[in-house]
Order: C-alpha cells, then structure tokens, then sequence
C-alpha cells in the first residue's frame, strides 16, 4: 500500500511536466506564427532613413517578354534566353518593379496608369516588369491581354519572392536604380503622380522613402 502514493505522486510530476512542455510548445509555435505572418521591413526602414537598400534577388520564369522597345531590347533578350530572368541580370537600367495578380480588382484599376508609364518610360531607357505571383498562367496573360500591358512580366507561383519584399498584399510597387538599389516603395495602387516620383528617383538614384498607395489585397 506504501507504494500506491509514491506512484501517484510520480504520476502527477509527469503529468504536470507533460503539461508544461505542451505549454512552452504552444507558446514557440504561436511566436513562430506572429513572426512568420510580420512582413520585413528592411526594404522601408532603410528607406525611411533616406538610404536606398539592395533589392533582393528573384530568379523566376518569363511569362511574357511583351515589347521591351529599341532601348531595353538586347538587355531583356540576353537575360531572357534561357526562359527565366535573374534581377541581377537586369542591372544597368532602371527598374520599375510591379507585384500583380489577375484576380486582384485593385490591380485593373492600376494596369492602364501602368501601360501609359511604360509606353513613356521605355523611351527613357526605363524597364517596367511586371511580376505576376499565385495566378494561373492562362489568367495572367488574359489580363496582358485585356489591358494591352506590353512590358515584360515573369511570374511565382506562390508568393515567396513577394515575402522576402517585404510586402503586405498587391499590388505594390518597388523603383529600383540602375545600380540594383531600391528608390521608392509605393504599397497599394500607383497614383501618377507617384509614378512620374518613382521613375524619377530611379533614374536619379535619389531614395524617396515608402508611400501608402490606393487599395490592394491581401496575398492567399
């Protein structure tokens, strides 16, 4: 009878370390989950300090090599070659770099301002690239299709690249110097006058900061 206590006592000390670790368990994960679903902000913090960081990388397939013009022809062939493009091999010109997806509304609102920019900033030597991400290929080029969006675009499937951005939801917006530094962030739906700032500070390599755009959605 004299062991039945000590057995029960031991019984409970397991139970209750059981019970701790389950604990500690859940509190990691749930830690884990916050940092997970935060964004980075390293691009906007760098930024909002008026200093201009490093893109990062992406190596992702061509959707459409679209018209890249006289100017920015030979660049966008050579990094194209192989059926996916390296940011890296873009260097030399600016970059205005546009996060998309065909069944995000607030991006067709955007796509017509987006084309016009082009159209102008491709005579400037300036590279539009849309980068279309969750989307079914045949979606994205209907969309190419409808609003006559001739620039060049690759795409992810998922939305990793978007994560290492730093990024919220789409659309967003990211100018970048010919030196592969990031000028300007605009989160949300471009205004003009946004655009016409942004192509500006990529051509200038002169950082502007990150600025709150019109509507977007959140990535799925």
């Amino acid at each position: 009878m004299s062991g039945e206590p000590e057995r029960r006592g031991r019984a409970g000390t397991v139970a209750r370390a059981v019970g701790v670790a389950c604990a500690v368990a859940f509190v990691v994960l749930l830690a884990y989950g916050v940092v997970a679903r935060s964004p980075d902000t390293t691009i906007d913090d760098a930024l909002a300090r008026r200093t201009a960081p490093a893109a990062p990388g992406f190596r992702l397939d061509v959707l459409s090599s679209g018209d890249p013009g006289e100017r920015l022809r030979t660049l966008w062939q050579r990094a194209a070659q192989d059926g996916r493009v390296d940011l890296e091999e873009l260097r030399g010109v600016p970059i205005v770099l546009n996060f998309w997806a065909s069944w995000c509304l607030p991006c067709r609102e955007e796509a017509p301002l987006l084309q016009r920019g082009w159209e102008a900033g491709r005579r400037q030597g300036v590279l539009f690239v849309g980068l279309n991400q969750q989307d079914a290929r045949e979606d994205a080029r209907n969309f190419l299709a409808e609003f006559g969006q001739d620039f060049p675009n690759v795409k992810d499937p998922s939305n990793e690249t978007s994560r290492r951005w730093g990024m919220t939801g789409i659309p967003e917006t990211f100018f970048i110097t010919a030196a592969g530094d990031v000028a300007f962030h605009v989160i949300g739906t471009l205004s003009p006058a946004q655009l016409r700032a942004g192509v500006a500070a990529a051509r200038g390599a002169r950082p502007l900061g990150a600025d709150r755009g019109g509507e977007q959605r959140p990535t799925r």
